[in-house]
């Protein structure tokens, strides 16, 4: 249903849209994960709508990834899920360069704090599940000097992700561990294009392996402000080679036609 005002059309909202936000709010609010949305009746009656308006807005929250719905069941309340934020970054920086340095901002503020929290939080486990992604970064280098396949690559960018991710988890903070969870994928593309500005730049993933190796030894050291620091020059960095990756791009002639 809408209404039109001259050259203005207002859509307006459908009943079970308007129940779907409102029940939104409540299970955010109040329901934790694994809790049970009330039956069909008790909701119609809450909302004085129809039996199916419910099951709209029920399907409306399933797509929206917030329940979890089994036939003849009542609809549960799903764990929180990073992949539709994931998508949304995935999609942002293949299809637009300045995404990646909205990513690299986002980085910034969230990877200095974990690494000032990991410092001052991380447990041995902690420290060792961080020492396991730097060592796998290691293991999938293999020797100086001879040319990594495309399967060895993905596999250090793989760990590399996995090392700030546990950064994040040693925070001791679920919503930071919880977001570098959901940026997975989209830091492991960005990381192929950071990868070829680094080249371009005369480093070499050794270095790379060394710039992480401070930021544990930091963290490990119970050090907040020099992990903090160790992150914010490792992540500038990383702003360097995506610039330099991109201006080359932009240098590439283009294909005949």
């Amino acid at each position: 249903m809408s209404t039109t005002d001259g050259d203005t059309r207002v859509d307006q909202p459908t009943a079970a849209s308007a129940v779907a936000d409102d029940l939104a709010r409540m299970i955010l609010a109040e329901l934790a994960p694994g809790s049970s949305l009330p039956s069909e009746a008790e909701l119609a009656t809450r909302y004085a709508v129809s039996r199916l308006t419910i099951r709209e807005a029920v399907k409306l929250l399933e797509g929206r990834g917030l329940l979890e719905l089994a036939r003849g069941r009542k609809a549960v309340v799903r764990e929180p899920d990073g992949a539709a934020f994931g998508d949304f970054l995935t999609s942002v920086i293949r299809y637009d360069p300045k995404g990646l340095f909205d990513l690299v901002e986002i980085r910034l503020s969230l990877e200095v704090q974990s690494a000032t929290l990991a410092a001052k939080r991380a447990s041995r486990a902690a420290i060792a599940a961080i020492e396991s992604e730097l060592q796998g970064m290691r293991d999938t280098v293999g020797v100086r000097g001879e040319p990594m396949t495309h399967a060895q690559e993905l596999g250090f960018h793989t760990h590399d992700v996995g090392f700030h991710e546990a950064v994040a988890l040693a925070s001791g903070n679920r919503i930071l561990g919880f977001l570098f969870e959901a940026m997975s994928q989209p830091l492991r593309e960005g990381f192929f294009i950071s990868r070829r500005g680094h080249e371009k730049r005369g480093h070499t993933l050794h270095d790379t392996i060394e710039a992480h190796q401070r930021i544990l030894d930091c963290i490990k050291a119970g050090n907040g402000r020099t992990a903090a620091e160790a992150m914010r020059v490792h992540i500038k960095d990383t702003e360097r080679d995506i610039r330099v990756a991109l201006s080359q791009l932009a240098l590439r002639p283009s294909d005949p036609s």
